[in-house]
């Protein structure tokens, strides 16, 4: 990390403390396969976004897809370790992600550079911002 480094820090990956945040990454994942809102929303701030190519998804709007059955996934896996960059109380983790998710029933399998932004509140880590970029083929 850049900044850290300029600040005389060490990254989370060169103190070993990433490890609790890999974790955090992996449960998440794992709760998205569940299709449940109440789980997946444990996850997240109240103020959490996604951003894709089809804009801006507030978590409500996210939760209700996945509550209604329109929205599942059968998959959710990371292709790559995170890459994890602690800034005080806000993390950002950005790995390679694969998933097959179904839109009303019409099956979409991704491969997709994530970027998820948590920040420390009443001593947990909540998300406040995901950002997906499909992997360029080839």
């Amino acid at each position: 990390m850049e900044e850290s480094r300029a600040s005389g820090q060490e990254t989370p990956e060169e103190t070993g403390a990433e490890a609790p945040f890999v974790r955090l990454a992996e449960d998440w994942a794992a709760a998205i396969v569940t299709d449940d809102p109440v789980r997946i929303g444990e996850f997240m701030a109240e103020d959490w976004v996604i951003v894709s190519g089809s804009g801006v998804a507030t978590r409500e709007q996210f939760l209700a897809l996945v509550g209604s059955g329109d929205l599942t996934h059968s998959a959710m896996d990371l292709a790559t370790r995170p890459r994890v960059r602690a800034y005080g109380d806000t993390v950002v983790l950005t790995a390679r992600v694969t998933n097959t998710a179904h839109y009303r029933g019409q099956r979409f399998d991704a491969d997709e550079w994530t970027t998820d932004v948590f920040v420390r509140r009443d001593g947990r880590w909540l998300c406040v911002l995901s950002h997906i970029t499909p992997v360029a083929p080839g």
